[in-house]
């Protein structure tokens, strides 16, 4: 009986690794994703009309707005896979 548990034991912690490992694969691809898109945009002149998109519509944000967002997006994700490791 106490192996059958400790098998069991065994088996929930395994899911639960794997799913952590899903979650830090997931968060480490929005990371890069955020860090390319700021690339491209701090490459955009200051004046080119940006647009953020919020549900079903866009709304015209100033540059430094998606530059700040997309540096917090990435700071957020790493923050999530230290907790995560």
């Amino acid at each position: 009986q106490a192996f059958t548990e400790l098998q069991a034991k065994v088996m929930d912690t395994q899911q639960k690794v794997k799913l952590a490992d899903l979650q830090i694969e997931q968060l480490t691809k929005t990371k890069k994703h955020a860090h390319l898109t700021d690339t491209e945009v701090m490459m955009l002149v200051d004046e080119t009309r940006m647009y953020e998109g919020v549900g079903r519509m866009f709304i015209l944000q100033p540059k430094g707005v998606i530059h700040n967002q997309l540096l917090e997006k990435q700071k957020i994700a790493e923050e999530k896979i230290k907790e995560l490791e």
